[in-house]
């Protein structure tokens, strides 16, 4: 299901009920949309787990419907706060994940949605920003003046966006593309689009105000959505150093560090992904990776331990628990700029 965690299956879900299952968390990455890259960053399966699982019971306590169910400990789904050691497994409801047919990058949503009934992973991405950090496809995009920012370029900064801006992107395409209200509310189904942005503001204001006590900035992140019974769910996992970006005293502390680590230190693969993403498209083809000349190479252990401590210790303070053995988030921070 995903490139990063494992996924499991207890009970199956039906046209009618949700199913039972978990995801294991692991230490692979992804980025650049390319899948597991060939290392993996120690403990930050983990660190993905308890972050998702404190946002997850923060958002039931505020009355947002999820499908989490507690992380698992010796086979049972508990509370993190009666966990010692770093989980690895969320139990959550299950829904049902049609195929979406395509020919070539042409995909028949209609057929989708005549297979969900009323039962489904929205096949959506809602992404909410607070800012425009360095990196973000927003630049690409957009222009500063269309938020009403008194700037005639983007600038080689983060941007503070005056509100938070909700947009909605593919989840099941091979390169997934940023869509029109009007597109979105017809792939979302019977979701309504506009309750789908109420719950996307609804997460991002709690990860936002949760990052702020632990000296965190909160620029960006996403959340995925089930339907069920005429009910919207926030599904997948929340406010993680994957699914969001933060930052602390001006130093990114999300993925996007080892993207912009990558594009420092191994432009040709980078380049590559590029071309093979303007082919496939021009081409038809669904999957460019087959059209990629260029494969990635692993990271520095110095780099890999450097971000590990990222992932544990931004957990930490997150969390505002030792949940992890890692060094003060200063110290972690230190480590990441000299990279």
């Amino acid at each position: 299901m995903t490139s990063v965690k494992e996924f499991r299956i207890e009970e199956p879900a039906t046209a009618d009920d949700l199913g039972r299952g978990a995801f294991v968390f692991t230490d692979d990455y992804s980025v650049f949309d390319w899948g597991k890259m060939p290392d993996s960053i120690p403990n930050k399966g983990a660190s993905l787990c308890a972050m998702g699982a404190a946002n997850f019971e923060a958002l039931e306590a505020a009355g947002v419907p999820t499908h989490y169910r507690g992380v698992v400990s010796r086979g049972e789904a508990v509370p993190l706060d009666d966990i010692v050691a770093p989980p690895r497994e969320m139990a959550i409801d299950l829904t049902r994940v049609p195929d979406l047919p395509h020919d070539g990058r042409e995909y028949d949503y209609t057929t989708f949605h005549q297979e969900a009934e009323a039962n489904y992973l929205i096949p959506l991405e809602i992404v909410f920003r607070n800012t425009v950090p360095v990196g973000s496809s927003l630049r690409s995009r957009a222009d500063p003046a269309d938020f009403d920012l008194d700037h005639d370029e983007w600038p080689d900064e983060p941007v503070d966006l005056p509100e938070a801006v909700i947009e909605f992107s593919t989840k099941f395409e091979e390169s997934d593309r940023y869509l029109s209200r009007e597109n979105a509310d017809y792939i979302a189904g019977e979701a309504d689009v506009d309750d789908l942005e109420a719950i996307a503001r609804e997460v991002n204001d709690l990860v936002t105000e949760t990052a702020a006590d632990a000296g965190l900035k909160h620029e960006d992140g996403k959340i995925e959505c089930l339907y069920f019974d005429g009910e919207i769910r926030v599904a997948d996992v929340v406010g993680t150093f994957d699914e969001n970006r933060f930052s602390y005293e001006g130093q990114q502390l999300s993925k996007e560090v080892v993207r912009q680590y990558h594009k420092r230190t191994q432009p040709d693969w980078i380049e590559a992904v590029g071309e093979a993403k303007t082919a496939a498209k021009e081409q038809g083809v669904a999957d460019w990776r087959e059209l990629c000349a260029v494969k990635p190479e692993p990271l520095d252990d110095h780099v890999l331990d450097a971000v590990a401590s990222m992932y544990t210790a931004g957990a930490n303070a997150y969390l505002d628990r030792e949940l992890f053995s890692a060094p003060p988030l200063p110290k972690a921070v230190e480590r990441i700029r000299s990279l």
